[in-house]
């Protein structure tokens, strides 16, 4: 007991000292600041420094009277910020206000507060002045991010909270995994904070929200798999320490074992060229080992402090029968599965290709408008711009070269076609500025087209930067990453495997029952993104992130299930063993994959849509994971190739006293199940 009273101490004394270390976690929104020195819009972005006026996020205010001409009067609130240009027309104006280019989220929205408090001061009747461009996005993203994570954490607890009282069934319990995990949780985010202020990790306002989501979603599910086991424990010790003791025996490798798979697979972004991906990786890595550790040190010392008594009403007893009895729902799903594996994995393999047929036709990339899943002022102005000039002129292309080669520069990006107007913005002895307005709107497939010929046509003779190049080479480096990243967490996933399982053949159909998971769900979220939420295209880090969480949270169900299969195999044999694994662990990975599910599906309080469909992806793969990977694929596969499942090794078979290994011969689940109906009722 004095032992796991200092456990607790010490979590809290550490945590303590990291609560008071910490301070505010620091984002950089600049864009450039993710992408690799080598790409070419990071490149003018440093050379740009180098200008009398310096490198800038231009603010770019639309003025317009609802589609009447504008006077003298109607500029009123304007002038003074620069230079308005007007549309043909009349009909709107654009002034472009020069924002300084530091990355630092707070400041630019500040900056861009304070200057749309200044211009709708004073409006006469019918006119509107709106803030768009680079600075105007990047201060509406991060202002989305405003208190979101706060809702993010409350909704996340709440749902938690439910799901927790009814897998439980007690009023108490649940206060306990919910109290570790959440403390774990905040840890987490100081480290974080800690993180964005003495590294120069590219962390971002989304960072923290999917670390908050796997924080709690892994450690909830370490949490039910720990307490399923010591309940289980508890049906046959009277002390609730050695119950404890063999609970952590039982399930502390496989759960050290998920854990060390979702930290390996998170840390193969540090290979990504996206540094944004990088943060993200190593961030969300430190989340899920505090996670991982709370559930192995500090929650096993709450639940023996809190005694017997926690589980009320429904107190395990030493005799008692629980799950492993053999006689719940799980045994008799598993007993059907083992009767006709071909049928079940012919099925399942249907299933799941059907839903992958969801991703046919499915477009990847979003332009900046398209980003946001409520309504903003920066929007809003691109698209007033849209109408009166050309749409790249909320976003112009910015070309640099030397002072020598100026003028055929400048002829050659005026006569580039998809480019609207060009002229010298900026010019030093050593480099000059040309600005370039695209005619199509910032990131979408023309205006890329448009920044590719003119890379093309200035053949090395300038350097092409500006947000939609910017954002052309933030979309290179995401599927770049996706080709490297992939196989690298493919591999890394199927060592951990082949090393806890001592198998090959287990580890290779797991891992395909994985991907092919992973390609169903992705199919089915892309169907629902094009015909129920009506988004144009996936964002580009939404294959990756997909990817990367349902591989590595989605085999860790397998992980549960098929430890305990090969611990069971010793003694009942293969197909037996995963009959019974399947029946005392099936209720506890459904209840952990439902809530991990859940709690992705929480990411869409947040405003942004990448967000929105990473988390209907990965929810989508859990469930299918959960409900008809792990419940019936993988017990069919391991059915259907017998002891084969653990080539080149066997489950070490059960001994009688000191003489030779025996084999227990296979149950007939059918004699079984007939015995059952034809038992007499009382």
């Amino acid at each position: 007991m004095k032992r796991a009273w200092a456990t607790l101490l010490l979590a809290l004394l550490l945590g303590g000292l990291v609560f008071g270390l910490a301070g505010a976690t620091e984002t950089d929104n600049d864009p450039t600041s993710s992408l690799p020195s080598s790409a070419e819009s990071t490149r003018v972005a440093e050379l740009q420094r180098e200008l009398p006026s310096g490198r800038t996020n231009p603010a770019l205010i639309v003025v317009a009277k609802g589609g009447a001409a504008l006077a003298d009067a109607d500029l009123v609130t304007v002038q003074g910020l620069g230079q308005p240009i007007l549309s043909a027309d009349r009909k709107a104006a654009i002034v472009s206000v020069p924002l300084p280019a530091t990355g630092d989220a707070a400041a630019n929205s500040t900056a861009v507060e304070e200057l749309r408090q200044k211009v709708s001061t004073g409006l006469p009747a019918g006119v509107t002045a709106e803030v768009t461009g680079g600075a105007g996005f990047s201060a509406d993203l991060s202002n989305s991010f405003s208190g979101a994570n706060t809702r993010l954490l409350i909704v996340t607890v709440v749902v938690v909270t439910i799901l927790l009282l009814i897998t439980y069934r007690s009023p108490i319990l649940w206060i306990v995994p919910l109290f570790v995990v959440g403390f774990a949780d905040q840890l987490a985010a100081k480290v974080i904070a800690i993180l964005s202020q003495h590294t120069d990790l590219a962390i971002n306002g989304s960072t923290t929200g999917i670390v908050t989501v796997l924080v709690f979603g892994a450690g909830t599910n370490y949490a039910l798999l720990l307490i399923s086991r010591y309940r289980e424990e508890l049906h046959k010790y009277e002390d609730r320490f050695e119950a404890m003791s063999k609970a952590l025996r039982g399930a502390g490798p496989a759960i050290a074992a998920s854990a060390g798979t979702v930290v390996l697979a998170l840390l193969t972004l540090i290979l990504a060229s996206l540094r944004s991906n990088t943060a993200l990786g190593l961030t969300a890595a430190a989340g899920v080992t505090i996670a991982a550790v709370f559930a192995l040190v500090v929650l096993p010392a709450a639940l023996v402090v809190c005694g017997r008594g926690l589980f009320w009403p429904l107190i395990p007893r030493v005799g008692q029968a629980g799950p492993e009895d053999g006689k719940g729902f799980w045994a008799k799903v598993g007993r059907g599965v083992v009767r006709r594996p071909v049928i079940v994995a012919s099925a399942s393999v249907l299933v799941l290709g059907l839903l992958a047929l969801g991703g046919l036709g499915t477009k990847v990339g979003l332009s900046q408008a398209e980003q946001f899943r409520v309504e903003a002022e920066s929007v809003r102005g691109l698209e007033t711009l849209s109408k009166y000039f050309p749409a790249g002129a909320a976003g112009p292309a910015v070309i640099l070269t030397d002072p020598a080669k100026a003028e055929q520069v400048l002829a050659t990006v005026s006569g580039t076609e998809g480019v609207a107007q060009a002229r010298v913005a900026e010019q030093t002895a050593t480099q000059v500025s040309v600005s370039a307005v695209l005619v199509a709107a910032p990131d979408t497939a023309e205006a890329f087209d448009t920044i590719r010929d003119l890379r093309e046509r200035l053949d090395g003779e300038a350097l092409v930067g500006g947000t939609v190049a910017t954002a052309l080479d933030t979309r290179d480096a995401a599927r770049r990453d996706l080709t490297v990243i992939v196989p690298v967490i493919l591999l890394v996933v199927f060592l951990v495997l082949v090393a806890l399982l001592r198998a090959l053949v287990a580890p290779v159909l797991l891992m395909v029952t994985v991907v092919v998971s992973f390609v169903a769900s992705l199919g089915a979220g892309s169907w629902l993104f094009r015909n129920v939420f009506d988004y144009p295209a996936l964002d580009n880090s939404v294959p990756l992130f997909s990817f990367l969480f349902l591989v590595a949270l989605g085999v860790d169900y397998n992980i549960f299930l098929v430890t305990r299969a090969k611990e069971e195999a010793a003694s009942r044999g293969t197909r037996d063993g995963m009959v019974h694994a399947l029946a005392v662990t099936g209720a506890v990975i459904t209840s952990a994959g439902i809530l991990l599910a859940a709690v992705f599906a929480v990411l869409g309080v947040l405003p942004v849509v990448t967000l929105t469909q990473i988390g209907v992806i990965v929810g989508i793969g859990v469930l299918l994971d959960t409900l008809l990977v792990r419940t019936v694929l993988v017990p069919a596969l391991a059915t259907l190739t017998g002891d084969r499942f653990w080539w080149p090794g066997r489950p070490q078979l059960a001994t009688a006293g000191d003489g030779p290994a025996v084999a227990r011969p296979e149950t007939d689940w059918d004699a079984v199940d007939r015995a059952k109906v034809d038992e007499p009722t009382t």
